[in-house]
Formats: structure tokens, C-alpha cells, sequence
């Protein structure tokens, strides 16, 4: 059966702008995205709006959920929250497990957020990156398991690259920038890279790939 998963890396964000932000943040850890993060989802969302996507799926971290927002309003359709697409959880980047908005905050914000959805996969701090590429890979095998129609995952640089790797194996290059587009197409002879990291819908993009 053919299928399609879109992969797609939050917008840029507000901590990468303003990095004194963290200094005096309730959620350090968290952060939303920037003004041009809310420029570059939006464009994302215009970008997949014809792409005929069933499912969209997103980190619960509030910068893939606020670029998954974006997305969802240009599609009409509601947001699964799934755990497994979480930030890598770095002992080198976070002293602790980050903490996280509540999926009813979030959805009080964000009303296309599903809250009837449970995640498939729930990651454990610290997570070295063997640990990260298991959880990741994990991800992506079981939803294209349960669900058969197109669907997006929403998450960060790491789970773009664990989910892709997941699904088309070996060590592919990958454009992992902010709100960039891998494509993956099933076919009989399993998964194929149709887009490698596409960054052309966007008005702004990276020009240095960075994950912290």
C-alpha cells in the first residue's frame, strides 16, 4: 500500500533570538518559537495544505506544538500529541527532564490539539543517543503501523533524523533545518527519500543547520 509521511523540524525559536530569555523563563527548557518562527509555520502550513495529510502527530514541546498549530488550521485538522517525537532528552543540554505545558493547557491555547490521543512512545531522561535513535526509529515504525493514511509528524533536528532513519534505514543525508520537509514514499520495495530536508516554501531558511 502506498503511503506518504511528511517530516518536519519546528520553527525557529524564541530562545535562538533572545538568548537571555532563558535566564528569567518559567520553562527554560521550552521555549515558543521566535516572531519568524511563526513566519516560517505558517509558510509550512501553506506548503502542505493540497498534500491530501489524514494526521498530523507532534512533539509536545510548545515550539513543535505551535508550528504544528500553524499547520493544522491551513489543513482542518486536529493535533495528536505524541511523546515519542519529544526533543532529544540530553543530559548535556538539560540538567533534568524539561518540563513541559499539560496537554489541557495546551489545548486550551491551541484548540486543534486531540486530547483523546495517547502517546505511543513516552521517552526517559537521560537519553544517550543510541537511546534516541531506538525511541525515534520506534516512532515512526508504529505509526505507519496503526495508521495507514498520509500523515506529518511535527518534531525536532533529532527526531527528524531518527524518524527518517527509522523508515528508510541506513545513514541518509538529511537537511534537518527549522521547518524544512523530508517525504517519504512507500512503495513495494519499501521506503524512499523524495525530499531530503526541502526548505524552498519557506521565505527565511538556515543557512547553518543548529540543533541548541
Amino acid at each position: 500500500m502506498s503511503q506518504n509521511v511528511w517530516i518536519t523540524r519546528h520553527g525557529n525559536r524564541h530562545d535562538f533570538v533572545n538568548p537571555e530569555w532563558f535566564n528569567t523563563a518559567e520553562h527554560p527548557y521550552d521555549p515558543p518559537l521566535s516572531e519568524d518562527g511563526m513566519i516560517q509555520a505558517q509558510e509550512l502550513g501553506e506548503r502542505l495544505s493540497l498534500e491530501g495529510i489524514a494526521h498530523i502527530f507532534s512533539s509536545p514541546f510548545l515550539r513543535a506544538v505551535q508550528t504544528a498549530h500553524y499547520v493544522a488550521q491551513a489543513l482542518e485538522l486536529p493535533i495528536k500529541l505524541e511523546a515519542g517525537l519529544s526533543e532529544w532528552l540530553n543530559p548535556e543540554w538539560m540538567p533534568a527532564m524539561p518540563e513541559t505545558l499539560p496537554p489541557e493547557v495546551l489545548a486550551e491555547r491551541y484548540p486543534h490539539i486531540d486530547l483523546s490521543y495517547t502517546s505511543r512512545i513516552v521517552p526517559q531522561y537521560p537519553e544517550s543517543s543510541e537511546t534516541l535513535a531506538e525511541r525515534t526509529a520506534g516512532t515512526a515504525r508504529q505509526l505507519v503501523q496503526e495508521f495507514s493514511q498520509d500523515i506529518l509528524l511535527v518534531g525536532h533536528g533529532a527526531s527528524v533524523l531518527g524518524t527518517t532513519t527509522g523508515l528508510v534505514g541506513g545513514s541518509p543525508t538529511i537537511n534537518a533545518s527549522l521547518c524544512c520537509l523530508v517525504k517519504l514514499v512507500r512503495g513495494s520495495q519499501g521506503w524512499e527519500m523524495e525530499l531530503h530536508g526541502d526548505t524552498s516554501h519557506l521565505s527565511q531558511s538556515e543557512t547553518v543547520v543548529r540543533f541548541i
